[in-house]
């Protein structure tokens, strides 16, 4: 990207790409004092506060970035005329706002959901709970390890993955999914098929956690809106058998952020409310290593929705890439390290398979991140 000043570019205007990504975080009481003499704001309303903004604008496919303190944002958007203020304060009260429960599920601290898959093929526990009963205990044993969720799934999404059809994977999900709810659970189901959203809701979940954003069946969007279910919109390029087959984005954050900017209108216009919508930029799905690196370094661009961000890197193939190669249960530290990272650029909830040993880590950041123990 290129660093030269927007300030330094022609007249923009609020039709140009905005982009605002929050960096220079701070916690615990450097955040307290930040916040407290202007020079900081809290990013989601939580625990941490950001000092400086990345102001990146991208005009016909150029991109132009700079680095101003949150003191200077504004006056460095007068000069662009009262239009584009307003657009630029309009993205900091987004980033910036707390972020209200999701799906019941207060996010005053960060929140793990546990994966249920109840699959042969999955890429990291394929066939180890293909059958409900093995499926229900494990869930309990992700509940009793302090899951907040659990997401339950019957269609693998792994690059290269098959679709399942209909019928098999509404007969996976359906008896774990209610046995789960029936429990106390807050259940996700984990599809992109419009009919198992209808039955896996009408069974007791209350999240729908989509990886094509409620793109891949055009019943998702009415089904979703007539649920009540709150929604994960993810970002995927392609479909799960084709998506690892030479992604190309001109620069991975931003195109991200631009897709599911489209999604959420589109939620929005069915009815689906801001507030039954959370993102997920999709590491893993259509990206290469390169370009999840790319998006895990500019996590804070997508607080600018206004709605909480969930992240799934858990076990995931780019871990391996970076390391040492392991095997998909090898892969804990990788993921650990990513998800405290994660976290430190204010992320609301982690996708994991690994709840006890997350919720350790998370234990030890919370208490580091708020100055105290709890």
């Amino acid at each position: 990207m290129s660093e030269e000043a927007p300030a330094a570019k022609a007249a923009v205007s609020a039709r140009d790409g905005l982009y605002i990504v929050p960096l220079g975080i701070v916690s615990s009481t450097s955040a307290e004092l930040a916040v407290g003499v202007g020079r900081g704001k809290r990013l989601a309303g939580g625990v941490l506060a950001f000092v400086d903004c990345e102001m990146i604008l991208r005009r016909q496919g150029v991109i132009s970035a700079a680095v101003t303190p949150v003191e200077g944002v504004r006056p460095w958007a007068e000069r662009h005329g009262a239009a584009f203020l307003a657009q630029v304060e309009a993205r900091i009260a987004r980033l910036t706002r707390p972020r209200p429960p999701f799906a019941g599920l207060s996010l005053d601290r960060p929140r793990v959901m546990g994966v249920v898959n109840v699959t042969p093929d999955s890429f990291s526990d394929g066939g180890e709970h293909a059958d409900p009963a093995s499926a229900v205990s494990h869930g309990v044993a992700l509940l009793e390890a302090g899951a907040d969720i659990l997401d339950v799934g019957g269609e693998s999404t792994r690059p290269g993955a098959q679709p399942v059809p209909l019928d098999v994977e509404i007969g996976r999900v359906l008896p774990v999914v209610r046995e789960l709810a029936n429990r106390g659970a807050l259940v996700s189901i984990d599809t992109r098929h419009s009919a198992v959203m209808a039955a896996a809701t009408q069974a007791g979940a209350r999240i729908i956690n989509d990886v094509t954003a409620l793109r891949g069946d055009p019943e998702s969007l009415a089904v979703a809106a007539r649920s009540g279910a709150s929604v994960i919109l993810m970002h995927m390029r392609g479909e799960p058998a084709s998506m690892q087959e030479g992604p190309i984005y001109h620069y991975a954050p931003l195109d991200v952020y631009d897709a599911l900017t489209e999604r959420i209108s589109a939620c929005v216009a069915a009815g689906i409310g801001l507030d039954r919508l959370c993102i997920d930029p999709g590491i893993g799905f259509g990206k290469t290593v390169a370009h999840n690196i790319d998006l895990l370094g500019r996590l804070t661009l997508f607080h600018g929705f206004g709605c909480p961000v969930m992240l799934g890197v858990s076990r995931k193939r780019f871990i391996a890439h970076l390391s040492r190669e392991e095997p998909p249960k090898e892969r804990l530290a990788g993921s650990l390290a990513a998800a405290l990272a994660a976290l430190d650029q204010g992320i609301a909830i982690l996708r994991v398979h690994d709840v006890a040993e997350t919720l350790q880590a998370v234990s030890v950041w919370r208490a580091i991140k708020t100055g105290g123990v709890s």
